[in-house]
C-alpha cells in the first residue's frame, strides 16, 4: 500500500525538497501541499493523508495552533512536525499537543523517509531522551501530579516512563508483576488525558513534574 502525505510550510523551497524525497520511494506519495497553518483543515479534509508533515513556525497561523485545531477534528490524525532548529522551543510545545514526532528540515533523506513510515503504521518518533533535551531549561507548567490526582504509585510509575523504561523494568524496579504496572500505566494515561506513552512523558517534563538532568 502507498502512503498518502501531505506537507504544511511556508517555505516551498522547503516543500520542493520533501515532495523530491518523499515521491522518489515507491511506497509513498505527496497528495498535497499548503503554504499555512490556516489551510491545514482544508487540505485534510480534501486530501486524507496518512501522514501530515506540518512546519512548526509559520507567519499567519503557526504549525501548534493548526495541530491542535487538526486533532479536535481528527484526532486520529498523524503528524511530524518539521523544525529548522533541534532544540526550538515549539517542538516540546507541538508534542505536547499531539504530534507524533519531529524532523529537522536538514535531515537526511532517509531520516526523512523512515519517520514517516514509522509514523504512518502508528508509531511514535520521540523517545524519552529526546524530550528530557527539549525540556531542558524550561519552567514547570503546574503541578501535574494535583491537577491528575495520581496516586503515589501512579506518581512513582510516570517517573520511571519518563526515564524510557519498559513495563518490565519498571515490574522490576518496584517489585509488581508486568500486569499491575500495565494497570497503573493505562491509570496514568486516563488521568493526564493523552493517548500514549509519548504524550505523558512530554506532559511529565513539560510540566516540571520530572525534571531533566
Amino acid at each position: 500500500m502507498t502512503t498518502r502525505v501531505a506537507l504544511v510550510d511556508d517555505e516551498s523551497l522547503v516543500r520542493a525538497g520533501l515532495r523530491a524525497i518523499i515521491v522518489a520511494e515507491d511506497d509513498l506519495e505527496v497528495v498535497g501541499e499548503a503554504g499555512d497553518g490556516s489551510e491545514v483543515l482544508a487540505l485534510v479534509a480534501e486530501t486524507r493523508p496518512d501522514v501530515l508533515l506540518l512546519d512548526v513556525r509559520m507567519p499567519h497561523v503557526d504549525g501548534i495552533t493548526a495541530l491542535r485545531a487538526l486533532l479536535a477534528r481528527y484526532p486520529d490524525a498523524r503528524v511530524l512536525v518539521v523544525t529548522t532548529f533541534e532544540n526550538d522551543d515549539h517542538v516540546l510545545d507541538a508534542l505536547a499537543a499531539g504530534a507524533h514526532g519531529f524532523l529537522l528540515k536538514r535531515a537526511r533523506p532517509e531520516e526523512i523517509v523512515h519517520a514517516v513510515r514509522v509514523v504512518a503504521r502508528g508509531d511514535s518518533l520521540v523517545v524519552p531522551a529526546t524530550v528530557r533535551r527539549l525540556a531542558v531549561g524550561r519552567p514547570p507548567s503546574g503541578d501535574l501530579r494535583a491537577e491528575a490526582r495520581l496516586t503515589d504509585r501512579e506518581a512513582e510509575v510516570l517517573q520511571l516512563v519518563a526515564t524510557g523504561r519498559s513495563n518490565q523494568e519498571i515490574a522490576d524496579d518496584l517489585f509488581l508483576g508486568v500486569e499491575t504496572v500495565r494497570t497503573h500505566v493505562a491509570n496514568v494515561l486516563a488521568k493526564l488525558g493523552v493517548r500514549d506513552r509519548t504524550q505523558a512523558v512530554v506532559r511529565a517534563y513539560a510540566s516540571g513534574f520530572v525534571v531533566p538532568g
